[in-house]
């Protein structure tokens, strides 16, 4: 089969991307490459044929060409044509325990991708991997394995847009230090408080109220763990002006008083 397979333990390694545009009219390239080829259209049309099997790729759409087979071009690909491609390599398959290893395949086309995820990291991937920052190179192959994970992924089943309960959680990690307000999150959901809570409650199992809390006792637990703050600044630092009503709300999570769960830490590492 043509597919390329995707595994948990072998992550691609990392060749070369970047955006082309068609200057003018041409036949893609007559090759076999040692390479893999993802191929995501943003503009035009890209035309190409793999093992006998012809392919058209529009817009919002993708193509993976699987290396050691010959692809080429028996139609005339449109000036301004404009196209991401990357270029990546299959990891030995060297696990020494293959319990471990997880795989998924990742499909020939893919549809549907304008304005989605997949789309956002394939432009941001491209725009920074050939930037000066040391820390996006040195995690280019790391990156794109997050990228086709993404599209492995797509169609199992998920929807691509989180649930609203999970986008509260996550607003709500993000604002941990801020207090607690029912205005606010109806203000950035743009739905009611009451609905909100009953969507919540279903699927967490708690309170948004409670969520808030934890996120920010769980905050506090870092700050404790790996800095020398006192347990009143650790207090401010998340949002809580009392000490004493931050030591209590801290305490019903965890079992601990601050300072009591600080010293275990130590005495545990």
């Amino acid at each position: 089969m043509n597919e390329i397979i995707l595994s948990n333990t072998r992550p691609p390694i990392f060749s070369e991307c970047g955006l082309l545009a068609a200057t003018e009219p041409f036949y893609h390239m007559d090759r076999t490459a040692d390479f893999n080829v993802m191929i995501y259209v943003t503009d035009g049309a890209i035309y190409v044929t793999e093992d006998e099997t012809d392919y058209e790729i529009n817009p919002g759409e993708l193509l993976f060409l699987k290396s050691g087979l010959r692809h080429w071009g028996k139609r005339e690909i449109k000036k301004g044509t404009r196209w991401y491609y990357f270029h990546f390599y299959d990891n030995p398959d060297n696990t020494p325990d293959k319990s471990l290893e997880r795989t998924a395949v990742l499909p020939k086309t893919l549809s549907g991708l304008k304005n989605s995820r997949f789309e956002r990291l394939t432009k941001e991937y491209a725009d920074d991997i050939y930037s000066h920052d040391v820390m996006k190179q040195w995690t280019a192959s790391a990156r794109l394995f997050d990228i086709l994970t993404e599209v492995a992924f797509r169609n199992s089943g998920e929807k691509e847009s989180p649930k609203l309960s999970d986008k509260i959680c996550a607003y709500l990690s993000g604002h941990y230090s801020d207090p607690y307000s029912s205005a606010v999150l109806e203000r950035e959901f743009f739905l009611s408080y009451k609905y909100m809570a009953a969507v919540f409650k279903r699927d967490k199992g708690m309170t948004m109220q409670q969520y808030h809390t934890n996120a920010r006792v769980q905050a506090a637990c870092r700050l404790l763990r790996s800095t020398c703050m006192s347990v009143s600044d650790v207090a401010a630092a998340v949002g809580c002006g009392d000490a004493l009503y931050f030591s209590r709300r801290f305490r019903s999570v965890i079992g601990l008083c601050p300072s009591a769960y600080r010293k275990s830490v130590l005495e545990g590492g």
